[in-house]
């Protein structure tokens, strides 16, 4: 049985994905290792307790003397990583953070892995062959858009905040040692996620928690802000057909084909909610305008061409399908 490593596996998507992950993949166990800061939650893993393919890690991806020693008890075949700093705001009020966690510890473990797995540049140990760095990362590396025109991977990057500043640094680093050393590695770059296991404090769980308790619903802005929304399931998915049957040392861009406005979104929220758990008046009368966050990007859209035509993915839900699943799963938490 193989073992992989993936990191920041209590977060948003990385949860999302193990639980995923373990129920496609019969022969494969998964170790996690999350340092639990504020976006890590074992909630999201119960359904893991006791599993016989999962094993759980509190620590830290910038400790070498750890990642190391996972190495050696494990002997891990591949690592998936996605453990960082993401969120934007606390990025620009907290930039060392996020420096380093995803530039350091990236390339720790980067490092560690081409040790373990290496005996020279281009020259990988027996039996290691096929082990691959799997690096996940974000459509924010390019910058904004305007009203027109899409990310690909040919996109120069132009990243405008400390938290994409520091992710556009990871990537590079993943890329140099692809270069340097020919070691096994893919990245993938995804537009905005939503669904099931979201930190409170990101958009669409912010609008539903405070429409439900009766709250101002704060819109940055004037709401025309524009993102790429791409449900979850549908990245991890993605992830694991680049994780496979990725190109050795090639980028892919994972989006939903879904731009839609914040102020779009507040909308559809507060309509499926009028709907599903409606109240006297309509829940649309809470949404309110806030000062914009400072540097804010107006526009991400991704071409996830590549990955459709080269390895057949394609996003299974589209905005609007996505976001009732999302709204009821909320809806649950927040009413227990």
């Amino acid at each position: 049985m193989q073992t992989i490593l993936i990191t920041g596996g209590a977060g948003f998507i990385g949860s999302n994905f193990i639980t995923y992950f373990i129920e496609n993949n019969k022969e494969i166990h998964v170790v996690n290792l999350d340092l639990l800061t504020y976006a890590g939650n074992l909630e999201h893993l119960k359904e893991l307790d006791n599993h016989p393919r999962y094993t759980f890690f509190e620590g830290d991806i910038c400790k070498r003397d750890l990642v190391e020693n996972l190495f050696k008890e494990y002997n891990f075949s591949g690592v998936i990583h996605f453990a960082a700093e993401s969120h934007v705001d606390n990025s620009i009020k907290n930039p060392d953070a996020f420096v380093k966690t995803n530039v350091f510890g990236t390339f720790t473990l980067l490092d560690v892995a081409k040790n373990y797995w290496m005996n020279a540049p281009f020259e990988y140990k027996e039996g290691y062959e096929n082990a691959r760095f799997h690096h996940i990362s974000t459509d924010e590396v390019y910058g904004t858009l305007g009203d027109t025109g899409l990310f690909t991977e040919e996109t120069s990057y132009a990243p405008n905040s400390p938290y994409s500043a520091s992710k556009a640094s990871s990537d590079f680093m993943v890329r140099s040692y692809f270069h340097t050393y020919g070691m096994n590695v893919v990245t993938t770059n995804c537009s905005n996620n939503y669904g099931p296991k979201q930190h409170d404090e990101k958009l669409i769980p912010t609008i539903i928690r405070k429409a439900i308790s009766g709250e101002n619903i704060p819109i940055y802005g004037d709401g025309k802000n524009i993102r790429d929304w791409l449900y979850v399931l549908d990245h991890c998915k993605g992830i694991e057909l680049v994780f496979y049957n990725g190109k050795l040392g090639e980028t892919y861009n994972i989006g939903g084909k879904n731009e839609r406005n914040n102020l779009y979104i507040a909308n559809k929220i507060c309509e499926i909610l009028d709907q599903i758990h409606p109240k006297e008046t309509s829940y649309k009368e809470q949404i309110s305008f806030v000062t914009d966050r400072p540097g804010h990007d107006f526009r991400y859209a991704i071409d996830a061409t590549k990955l459709e035509n080269e390895l057949g993915w394609k996003a299974d839900e589209n905005f609007e399908s996505g976001i009732l699943k999302t709204v009821e799963w909320y809806l649950k938490k927040y009413q227990n």
